[in-house]
């Protein structure tokens, strides 16, 4: 299988128009770091989520007429330095700060967060009333993820003592697949994205997401990259797959009842009994684990959880309030909704 290829979209203001401008020439060209970056709201900023996302990219994959030794340019890291500070300011104004009961239990404080979150109306939208397009537009915003899905929480690995790292491991071995190149995770959706008439190229709908959209990837991918994350990463992970068994059911259903099969739903119905089993091992044993051996890092896992619950809120709203009025929740309408 040839290796990840995206191409740049149209910039979207002049944070991305500055950054593709300087990714068209040599990695020694001098970025200049752009001044204070102060959003009106930073979580759905276009400009801003599309050039984190790609500076993010240049990690997964390549780009096309990039050359990539611009990874690791300084002037470039600090570019991207600048994006993130307004990220996680927004995202750290929606988590409430961890309360000294919740870090004698991790694992326990995860589940009562997990229990006391109601979760987006979207599962139930779609599994009940979802339209074929808006069941297409759904999929495609998720595959900004599921297409590298696994991949953000595998930077824990080596920055993990035993203990959590096995925790670790024995989840990311069954969403890679199990040693099978073919039931891996992100096979699987672009299986059920071919499946639906949809491109299962990775990175082809980039243009289309909307900024909410990229900052759910955004999201993991910060606390991924960088170290001093771990715990977030960890319990974004442990939020992740403590809330998507029932969704996923859902999302399962939604395609039966428009009259899909197998090939289309096993996906759906895969993640419905991974993520059953996953649920504990993220949260005593990995999670929980984490916290044991890095106490100082407890908080961070609490936050994590959260931050991956609030955003996802706010990118399902998107989406709702988008159809309520009529509209796609894309940046521009699929083909095959418009035929």
């Amino acid at each position: 299988m040839a290796g990840r290829l995206i191409e740049l979209p149209a910039p979207r203001g002049p944070l991305s128009e500055q950054l593709f401008e300087a990714l068209a020439g040599p990695p020694h060209t001098r970025l200049a770091c752009p001044g204070l970056i102060e959003p009106s709201d930073a979580l759905a900023d276009e400009d801003l989520q599309l050039a984190l996302y790609v500076a993010y990219e240049l990690h997964y994959s390549s780009i096309r007429g990039v050359d990539e030794s611009w990874e690791w340019s300084p002037s470039l890291l600090s570019f991207r330095g600048a994006l993130e500070r307004p990220f996680e300011e927004a995202v750290a104004e929606l988590v409430p700060p961890a309360e000294a009961a919740e870090l004698e239990s991790v694992g326990a404080a995860l589940q009562e967060i997990v229990a006391r979150d109601p979760g987006p109306p979207l599962s139930r939208y779609v599994e009940t009333q979802g339209t074929r397009e808006r069941v297409l537009e759904q999929v495609v915003h998720r595959s900004a993820y599921q297409l590298k899905e696994a991949d953000p929480h595998s930077w824990a690995i080596p920055r993990l003592s035993p203990r959590p790292k096995t925790a670790l491991l024995e989840v990311q071995f069954d969403e890679y697949g199990g040693g099978s190149g073919e039931r891996m995770h992100s096979a699987l959706f672009a299986k059920t994205m071919a499946g639906l008439g949809l491109d299962p190229t990775y990175g082809r709908y980039l243009d289309r997401w909307p900024g909410i959209t990229l900052a759910t990837v955004n999201l993991v991918t910060n606390f991924g990259l960088h170290r001093r994350r771990r715990g977030a990463l960890v319990g974004h992970l442990a939020g992740f797959e403590m809330t998507s068994s029932i969704p996923n059911r859902r999302y399962g259903n939604a395609l039966r009842r428009l009259g899909y099969g197998e090939e289309v739903t096993h996906f759906y119905d895969e993640h419905v009994e991974a993520d059953a089993v996953h649920e504990n091992i993220a949260a005593w044993d990995l999670a929980g684990g984490l916290a044991a051996e890095e106490p100082e890092v407890a908080a961070d896992i609490l936050f994590g959880a959260r931050a991956l619950l609030q955003v996802e809120a706010r990118w399902a709203r998107h989406l709702m309030d988008s159809w309520e009025r009529g509209e796609t929740s894309l940046r521009t309408p699929l083909v095959p909704a418009a035929a």
